[in-house]
């Protein structure tokens, strides 16, 4: 949770320091309008993975390392993904952020991937069992060098 904190604390400060350089500055009596600009707010590649990187988190997985991690969830149960592609991916990236600051807590981090990966049918998670498995698919296909 603290990753995915950081890292939108990075991303809005990054987004804030873009938008107050291209501001222009207004006189008292002259009222400030927002300037359009395509790429004023666009954060880069570089300053995404820059972002990623301080937080301690792996890229965004690749069209071929994606499908195979939404296909190995959906072989374990399909009420993991439960239809939510983009955000089964994004809990496996913050997965990751936990399995870099806790390597060999493997309790925690069964205990974290236990209550990450739910859904309206298992809210509080999918139980030790399959969290096991469903942490060896996030590091094999998300973040493999953690």
């Amino acid at each position: 949770m603290r990753t995915t904190t950081t890292t939108a604390v990075l991303i809005a400060a990054g987004l804030l320091a873009t938008l107050t350089a291209c501001s222009g500055e207004t006189s008292s009596t002259e009222e400030a309008k927002p300037t359009k600009s395509s790429d004023a707010s666009a954060i880069t590649p570089e300053q995404e993975a820059a972002a990623r990187q301080a937080a301690g988190l792996p890229a965004e997985p690749n069209p071929a390392q994606r499908q195979v991690y939404l296909e190995s969830l959906n072989a374990i149960d399909t009420d993991i993904v439960h239809g939510k592609d983009d955000k089964a991916v994004s809990r496996g990236i913050n997965q990751c952020g936990t399995v870099k600051t806790s390597p060999n807590d493997y309790i925690k981090l069964i205990e974290t991937t236990n209550s990450r990966f739910t859904s309206p049918d298992h809210p509080d998670g999918h139980g030790t069992i399959k969290a096991e498995r469903i942490l060896k698919v996030v590091r094999d296909n998300i973040c493999p060098d953690f």
